[in-house]
């Protein structure tokens, strides 16, 4: 029996005294709330932009600070009683173990200057084309993030007389995206300045045909000088001069205000005058860049939010809706890194 009692101590000892509790919550942690940050975040984004829809003035809270708090008591009691008795020594032994967890998040809603600067002054081209130098298909990234490339306009979901965009646009990201997949287009920044992107034309002797008409063919489109393969990316509306590629980009709000044009609203809604129509795509483009559904989310939906009375979700089977929801969450990130914004500081503590 005293065996059994010893045996059951160090039994509680090592698993709740001795182990170290602080680097397996961490293991765990570290993961956990990384991945939930990403869901919150999704979910907001698509809150956001059905929000838009109906004309709903869009709010965004940032978490600054997350503190798992963990709470762990664990205690015994042994007994021995060893005096004379015909049953022979008699011994008991019995533990507690109590285990709590209560995290604690501060939000910072985004107001003011900061609201200004993320989300209503337009992104810049030094924080929008790295991300296809990192591997984001580039014309996903131009129908997205910018409304009009080399003087060509992009599709605006707000209408008016350029409303449905300029053809060529659409033939300038498709023309950009074959190059980017034949590695035949760099962006770099300019080595004396980390905020001015250079376009370079990478010429290869053995380039094929068709890349070969395409680099024409972006020359001519842009009006570009045939007397050098390296641009600078200027902010403008119209080319300023041949040895310059002019982009205009949107600002956060304006992304997420034309996507929010593109996505499906129950008929009631629309025939009560709560919102309007649902924009249709014309031109170059025919499918929205996110496709979010309303009605009853499929269990295995990639995202899903309740809005008054409706649900809308994004199909986990739909890649490019969730990949084009990626590059939105990007380029909010990068705007709101580029403003000082501060990165959630998550506190565990260790025992």
């Amino acid at each position: 029996m005293r065996v059994l009692i010893v045996c059951f101590l160090l039994l509680i000892g090592t698993t709740f005294g001795g182990c170290a509790f602080g680097p397996q919550a961490l293991k765990a942690d570290q993961v956990d709330y990384g991945r939930a940050l990403g869901e919150a975040k999704k979910r907001e984004i698509l809150y956001t932009v059905v929000g838009l829809r109906y004309a709903d003035t869009p709010g965004f809270l940032d978490v600054t600070q997350i503190i798992a708090a963990y709470t762990f008591d664990a205690s015994t009691i042994a007994q021995v009683n060893s005096s004379p008795d015909p049953g022979g020594p008699r011994a008991g032994a019995s533990g507690t173990v109590t285990f709590s967890n209560h995290p604690t998040f501060t939000f910072t809603p985004t107001a003011g200057e900061n609201y200004a600067k993320t989300y209503i002054h337009p992104l810049s081209a030094a924080q929008i084309l790295p991300l296809a130098q990192s591997g984001v298909p580039i014309d996903l990234l131009l129908r997205i993030a910018v409304q009009s490339l080399g003087g060509y306009a992009n599709a605006s979901m707000l209408g008016g007389p350029a409303g449905n965009g300029s053809p060529e646009f659409f033939e300038l990201i498709r023309l950009l995206r074959r190059l980017q997949l034949d590695g035949a287009i760099g962006i770099h920044f300019e080595p004396a300045d980390s905020q001015q992107i250079v376009v370079s034309l990478k010429k290869s002797a053995d380039a094929s045909p068709a890349t070969t008409a395409d680099y024409k063919t972006f020359r001519d489109l842009l009006h570009l000088a045939p007397d050098t393969d390296e641009f600078k990316v200027v902010s403008a509306t119209s080319r300023p001069d041949p040895h310059s590629i002019s982009v205009l980009p949107r600002s956060l709000l304006a992304i997420l205000t034309d996507l929010s044009a593109e996505i499906d609203i129950p008929a009631e809604d629309i025939e009560s005058g709560a919102t309007q129509p649902a924009v249709q795509m014309v031109g170059g483009e025919t499918r929205p860049v996110l496709v979010i559904h309303s009605g009853k989310p499929p269990r295995d939906a990639y995202a899903s939010i309740r809005y008054r009375s409706h649900q809308f979700w994004i199909a986990n089977t739909d890649f490019d809706t969730k990949y084009a929801l990626t590059v939105v969450q990007s380029l909010e990130a990068v705007a709101q890194v580029s403003d000082n914004s501060h990165a959630p500081l998550v506190t565990v503590p260790a025992r």
